[in-house]
């Protein structure tokens, strides 16, 4: 396998697009990353797309991205892991080049969930479970499945309701300086916690919205990378895993086994570990997602998430910042594009480009965590400035 870097990253406003149809929303991100990769678009060989759809009203995604863009006889594909889709796109565009099928690839992340009313949507991500068993006998949807893994977090290890308002309040903060996020400004504890409750202990602040978006990045060849970009973000590797569809059969409700597992892998692959991190993005798809983020990608021991939200360290200055451009939770969660908006954010961090939400980059690297359904789906990739 080749090595293989990130050279060009676009990403679109995201929140609720009604002035752009779906070729212009992915336009507005690919046009951006074509542009900062110096690159022609007929250089491009591959071309994956990451959308979960059922919110909009192409069924062929891809082709229609393409065609606006202006891709001609182009290798393309549409690709599917729920809320992890823009990270399964990555991989795809990432393995392309790495096997030499092709020098450039493009990632594509794209959704406009906007395009039905709200109870629709929730009820298109209930789907994503197990259907026949958790959704039709028992009406489960996402906020209770989430709510499961909550409750369990708080009877076993403590947590309470204001740990995760403060992944919320951390968030908005962020997401309040980056001008591509849905939410602009910032909450207090006491407004996250007296906000309505959805699936209890989780309530309105604790959730992420419904979300328009889109990010692309080009991948490129060690060769033309290193050609084309002065600042190449190198691929060193990507842990994938999954679990049960039926959440009965699983273990416990305290993490995501395919977090461990992904990350593990990942680790592996980039002969790294999660003390040389300089920056991650986590999965935030609710606050207590991304505490059970931290204890699973090794961040710190288990149980042990909310001291680190309470110490600080995942902030800006922190031992392991994470989600600093406001996260899923406040950014936004336009779910095909999820995953490529990270290698976007981790990609400018490593770069050194994040303006006001710049980390300090020791080490070079940084970690991008994306989930589908409630840890049904697991991408974990490890980004690099040095080779």
């Amino acid at each position: 396998m080749r090595q293989a870097a990130i050279i060009g990253i676009g990403h679109s406003r995201f929140g609720r697009r009604t002035d752009v149809n779906l070729g212009e929303l992915a336009f507005e991100s690919i046009r951006e990353a074509v542009q900062d990769a110096g690159v022609e678009k007929k250089q491009i060989e591959n071309v994956t797309l990451g959308s979960a759809g059922g919110w909009y009203e192409e069924s062929l995604p891809a082709v229609v991205v393409n065609e606006y863009a202006g891709f001609e006889r182009v290798g393309t594909m549409r690709v599917e892991a729920a809320c992890a889709s823009g990270s399964a796109a990555v991989r795809s565009a990432y393995l392309s080049v790495a096997s030499g099928e092709a020098e450039i690839a493009l990632a594509v992340g794209l959704e406009k969930m906007t395009e039905v009313d709200t109870l629709t949507s929730v009820e298109l991500m209930g789907r994503a479970g197990s259907y026949l068993w958790e959704f039709e006998n028992f009406g489960m949807t996402f906020p209770a499945y989430y709510a499961l893994y909550a409750v369990a977090h708080m009877k076993r290890f403590g947590t309470t309701e204001e740990d995760m308002a403060r992944v919320a309040v951390k968030a908005h903060r962020y997401a309040s300086m980056n001008p591509l996020a849905q939410f602009q400004k910032e909450i207090t504890i006491q407004k996250a916690l007296a906000s309505q409750v959805v699936s209890w202990p989780l309530k309105l602040y604790d959730s992420c919205p419904i979300t328009d978006g889109s990010a692309a990045v080009v991948i490129a060849s060690e060769d033309v990378a290193r050609r084309l970009s002065d600042t190449p973000i190198w691929i060193k590797g990507i842990g994938v895993s999954s679990d049960s569809a039926n959440l009965s059969r699983r273990d416990d409700y305290v993490g995501l086994a395919a977090t461990v597992d992904a990350s593990r892998k990942a680790y592996s692959l980039a002969r790294t570990t999660p003390r040389e991190l300089d920056v991650a993005t986590c999965h935030d798809c609710f606050t207590i997602a991304e505490i059970m983020a931290y204890e699973d990608l090794g961040f710190c021991a288990k149980g042990e998430g909310p001291r680190l939200l309470r110490d600080g360290q995942t902030e800006i200055g922190g031992s392991i910042p994470v989600n600093v451009d406001g996260g899923l939770k406040a950014k936004g969660h336009p779910v095909g594009a999820t995953g490529v908006s990270m290698m976007v954010e981790v990609s400018k961090q490593l770069r050194g480009e994040a303006g006001k939400r710049q980390v300090q980059i020791k080490n070079g690297t940084g970690l991008v965590h994306n989930v589908g359904g409630t840890g049904h789906y697991c991408y974990v990739t490890i980004l690099s400035r040095d080779r």
